[in-house]
């Protein structure tokens, strides 16, 4: 397979904008504040419904890079994560396993919807935010949270079933959001799958 081209490689400036506006959006429900769950590293935040959207609307690429810019912005020392914290301490705590989780959150979810695009089918989109905003944030921050903070797989897999209500009442709004975006705007996610599967098919 061929290398190509820098300027079908690279993100237009309209991408650039929509990568940014998805970072800050992320940050933004971080703000409302966390609810702690009792003494539980990890509290409830709205956080995760801005990884279900950008997945959802942005697709896996851009998806994945507005989390990966939201996290860059933490690491600088922005107070952008959960509680008003920042600094590349977060990366290292009980919690770190969840931030990086959403990067692989938002880009399952990404992959799963450019599947069915142009269509968004609310149960094949309510499914995506499930697998990838759910279960694919959850099977990278257990497993850190168990090793950090010293649980066994089975209380940290435990503790976390408190954020499950909310999490799946997130994945109604995402939901709902993103079908409501794709069907008045329906090239958001759709350029940028098509431009992708070019790229990998192209000799």
């Amino acid at each position: 397979m061929a290398i190509q081209p820098l300027a079908r490689r690279s993100l237009s400036a309209r991408d650039l904008a929509l990568v940014a506006s998805f970072a800050a959006l992320i940050a933004a429900l971080a703000i409302p504040g966390a609810i702690p769950v009792g003494g539980f590293p990890a509290p409830i935040t709205l956080q995760t419904l801005g990884v279900m959207l950008a997945g959802s609307i942005l697709g896996w690429r851009r998806g994945g890079l507005a989390v990966m810019l939201y996290l860059a912005m933490g690491a600088i020392g922005l107070p952008v994560f959960a509680g008003g914290k920042g600094g590349l301490g977060s990366f290292v705590g009980p919690t770190s396993g969840y931030l990086y989780g959403f990067v692989v959150g938002a880009v399952v979810i990404g992959w799963l919807v450019e599947r069915r695009l142009p269509a968004y089918p609310t149960w094949w989109g309510a499914s995506a935010n499930v697998v990838g905003g759910i279960l694919a944030v959850y099977a990278v921050g257990i497993p850190v949270l168990s090793a950090v903070a010293g649980l066994s797989l089975a209380a940290a897999t435990r503790a976390n079933l408190y954020f499950v209500p909310g999490d799946l009442a997130k994945v109604v709004i995402a939901t709902t959001v993103a079908a409501a975006v794709h069907r008045a705007m329906p090239d958001v996610a759709r350029v940028a799958a098509r431009r992708d599967r070019d790229r990998v098919a192209a000799p």
